[in-house]
């Protein structure tokens, strides 16, 4: 590159990270005009609208019906955010939270009438109810005569939904069967043959968005429940605004200090490093912005977890860069061959974190869906940042005249570690952890306590509304209101919300019986001087539904599944996916066993938490299991498999310890300056870091020399 060249490059380059940083960074707060101004903010960030619904009918729903009708809306409202929340109140009511909303009216109008749907003949017959439609998803042909593209709307129906629906497409051939919607046809199409296989097209001169409403309003119109509005509101943040500048203040200093540890580390490298991870902040914060997406508090450990990422994928090439040096080689040279090199590792280790993401993105449900989402963003632009930016800038400064290796570094010889010679003291160390941990588990539940310390939003509790004799903010609520609940609780996983335009606030607590529940409207009579008439409580479901984690669980099994494949293939030996995913399980059973013995609260950040760490371990773990792979191919007569491990742990080991570090430094800034919730999370996530480390280096290699010298002997014998 030439030094004119070198020049413009870099100055486009760092032009171009300011105005991505400076119009995101002016974006936030009330006067914001940068692009991250319309950056969409979840419940316990922003607030937004809540809507309660109650079943209309005789008696009371079946506990099938209401979980059935909760696991659809929640289905139905994602359109509008993945970090909606939908739980029952009472045991008729259904209440719905959709963040960064401030029209309670549009959504009313958009969602409905919910439970109302029904297929009828021209005569007024009804050949299927709306609960005989399982899905209703928009789609899309080309036609083969014109070519162009044609939208359609595909059904899929139960299985006596499919009985039904052949009966009367083969009654009704050539004619049309209406699709009625809370008293109005929005439909009609006609039969063209029999159907029985239980999927159905409706065709049309569609588009794309009439196609997708019209599958929307089936799908809210196929509940098991028919409701009707009893209420809806404004409500104000969760953690309000004090959480969301802690956050971006400890956001900002983590970052800050990862830059100086980088240019301190690697010098001139660590310099392009720090360009390219600012260009990386600048570009996610300006892409959720444009691909519309929901930020919540786990929505920031996927940018946490995806900075970490991008400060390996650089540290796994500069140090490439060293050891190419150390050989002799120059310096152009050994930053051609290291890019080379590291490609291999970064690209395995994302793109197995990738598969992760999408496939929780695509089966996931609620948090997971957008912790996941944000997760795959943020990797796509930190391969990008490392393997485009970082070498634009590294080329760059190296054209303008720093040429020298001391500008550079240089790798220093390394004494071999046995590691796997410390491997039974590592198997026994974990399995005291984790066999420790479930006997906690155990111990709390024969105690009455509950296995782990179950949040709010998965056990549910007690939902009460006061109306007090002044507008207090969120941090007056914490500072006074929330003591005095803690009172008479005994408990403090307390949520409050503000109702936007009154001096309501929402209290959620535990599972208050009649006693306390009087016990607590007299305690804040006494203090505030409220009216203990106006107050109003009801129980409520977990905000997190049984479908919801069901729908978590299958995702991760499919994503594990996937990885395994995954790692098989390209390293063509099923050992390496076994002891990778051995060492994600055990990474994940440690954290389970410290929030056990901790008594951390188990909430909506508990499954981030978990994702996250599932990411960050199997990132790790691809490294090491790519320098092996790397050393067998290289490994001359002397060399013995056990040495092989041990070397490519120890040539790995700088990237273990600077990546974890960097990424434990964002998230202990976190820790140390975040408010009470952020600190419930940071800490777990603080654990799952340092075991990520851990069994990278000290489990898994040793876990596939295991099964490989086991095999071995067996083929031997």
């Amino acid at each position: 590159m030439k030094k004119n060249k070198a020049v413009i490059t870099l100055l486009l380059t760092v032009i171009l990270t300011g105005i991505l940083l400076f119009t995101a960074a002016v974006g936030w707060g009330e006067d914001a005009t940068g692009a991250a101004k319309n950056i969409k903010l979840g419940l316990d960030l922003a607030g937004g609208v809540s809507i309660t619904y109650e079943a209309v009918g005789e008696g009371t729903p079946s506990a099938e019906d209401m979980a059935d009708t909760i696991y659809k809306l929640q289905k139905r409202v994602e359109t509008y955010s993945t970090e909606a929340e939908v739980y029952q109140e009472g045991t008729d009511r259904i209440n719905i939270e959709i963040p960064g909303v401030t029209d309670a009216n549009t959504i009313l109008a958009e969602l409905g009438k919910p439970g109302s749907l029904q297929f009828q003949t021209m005569d007024g017959t009804v050949v299927l109810e709306g609960t005989d439609v399982a899905d209703a998803q928009a789609g899309s042909y080309t036609d083969e005569f014109t070519g162009t593209r044609e939208y359609v709307v595909e059904l899929n129906l139960t299985s006596e939904g499919t009985s039904k629906f052949a009966t009367a497409t083969s009654e009704n051939i050539g004619k049309q069967i209406a699709i009625v919607y809370d008293g109005e046809v929005i439909s009609a199409p006609t039969v063209n043959e029999t159907i029985g296989n239980g999927q159905a097209q409706i065709s049309g001169t569609f588009t794309f968005e009439e196609a997708d409403q019209l599958a929307s309003t089936i799908r809210i119109g196929g509940l098991s429940l028919e409701l009707q509005e009893l209420r809806s509101n404004v409500v104000g943040a969760k953690l309000g605004e004090e959480a969301i500048h802690t956050s971006l203040r400890a956001g900002f200093i983590g970052f800050l200090l990862v830059l100086i540890f980088m240019i301190l580390a690697y010098r001139v490298m660590g310099v392009a490093a720090g360009i390219a991870l600012t260009s990386y902040v600048g570009l996610v914060l300006g892409l959720l912005n444009g691909f519309n997406m929901t930020l919540t508090l786990p929505g920031i450990a996927g940018i946490i977890l995806s900075i970490g990422m991008a400060v390996d994928a650089n540290v796994i090439i500069f140090a490439r860069i060293r050891e190419e040096l150390a050989t002799g080689k120059t310096v152009r040279s050994s930053m051609k061959i290291g890019f080379q090199k590291a490609l291999s590792a970064i690209i395995d280790g994302n793109i197995t974190t990738l598969i992760a993401a999408l496939v929780l993105s695509l089966k996931g449900s609620g948090s997971v869906k957008g912790f996941a989402q944000t997760l795959a963003l943020g990797i796509v632009i930190s391969m990008f940042t490392a393997l485009v930016v970082t070498k634009l800038v590294l080329n760059a400064l190296y054209a303008l005249g720093l040429q020298d290796v001391k500008y550079y570094g240089m790798a220093k010889e390394q004494k071999q570690i046995d590691f796997l010679g410390k491997k039974k003291i590592c198997f026994l160390l974990s399995a005291v952890v984790i066999v420790g941990g479930l006997a906690f588990m155990g111990i709390n539940a024969g105690g009455g306590k509950g296995a782990l310390a179950y949040s709010l939003e998965f056990q549910g509790g007690t939902s009460t509304t006061v109306e007090f004799n002044e507008d207090m903010s969120i941090e007056e609520i914490d500072s006074k209101i929330v003591p005095v609940v803690s009172e008479v609780t005994g408990d403090n996983d307390i949520q409050t919300q503000k109702v936007a335009g009154t001096t309501q606030v929402i209290i959620k607590t535990k599972e208050l019986d009649l006693a306390s529940r009087e016990a607590l409207n007299e305690k804040l009579s006494e203090t505030f001087g409220v009216d203990k008439s106006t107050i109003t409580a009801e129980n409520i479901s977990g905000a997190i539904s049984k479908e919801v984690k069901n729908d978590a669980i299958i995702a991760v099994i499919i994503a594990t599944i996937c990885m395994l494949i995954y790692i098989w293939i390209r390293f063509k030996d099923v050992r390496f996916a076994t002891s990778a995913v051995v060492a994600l399980l055990h990474d994940v059973l440690v954290v389970l066993a410290f929030y056990a013995i901790a008594r951390v609260s188990v909430g909506n950040t508990f499954i981030a938490c978990m994702l996250t760490i599932v990411g960050y371990s199997i990132n790790a773990t691809i490294v090491i299991f790519d320098r092996i792979r790397e050393n067998m191919a290289e490994m001359k007569r002397k060399d013995t498999l056990d040495s092989v491990v041990n070397a490519s742990i120890t040539q790995t080991l700088t990237r273990s310890i600077y990546t974890s570090l960097t990424t434990f430094v964002m998230v202990f800034v976190l820790y140390i300056l975040g408010v009470a919730s952020i600190k419930e999370f940071a800490l777990p996530l603080m654990v799952g870091i340092v075991c990520g480390a851990y069994s990278s280096v000290c489990i898994t290699g040793a876990l596939w020399y295991l099964m490989k010298t086991k095999i071995v002997t067996k083929e031997n014998a």
